[in-house]
């Protein structure tokens, strides 16, 4: 839950993901062996008890082979979330981007149509009295 929690967060120091990935093998490693213990206490309080397979006949081998798989597994899972999460936030990134891009060409649009409007009312009208008279007279067609 910690590694997957760092990697969701943008965690990415090989580090600190070789360290979380030693304690959860650590951690697996311990609870095989109090489960182990669970399952031993059990089968000695039951009358028909069949003995436990001794360390020596290359179960611990399997054992320590198959969560070395799993921890792989797990590794491997790991990285493929992170990729998504990265993927995901360079989209939001993108449509954040295009977002802005969206809000600043509306802004711009706008702010246009006011300067255009303001130049409407502030533009001088002249009144057809007050333009000057021809000088001469009107030129033939």
């Amino acid at each position: 839950a910690l590694r997957v929690s760092y990697l969701r967060s943008g965690g990415r120091d090989p580090t600190m993901l070789d360290q979380l990935l030693h304690l959860q093998l650590e951690a697996t490693v311990l609870e095989k062996e109090t489960a182990g213990l669970r399952r031993g206490r059990r089968m000695a309080e039951t009358p028909l008890a069949v003995p436990a397979e001794t360390p020596g006949t290359g179960t611990h081998g399997l054992d320590a082979a198959l969560l070395a798989v799993e921890l792989e597994n797990r590794r491997l899972e790991d990285e493929l979330l992170a990729l998504k999460v990265r993927r995901e936030r360079r989209a939001d990134a993108g449509s954040r981007a295009a977002q802005r891009h969206t809000q600043e060409l509306a802004r711009l649009q706008a702010e246009v149509g006011m300067l255009r409007c303001h130049t409407e009312q502030t533009r001088p009208w002249l009144h057809p009295s007050v333009f000057p008279h021809p000088i001469g007279p009107p030129l033939p067609p």
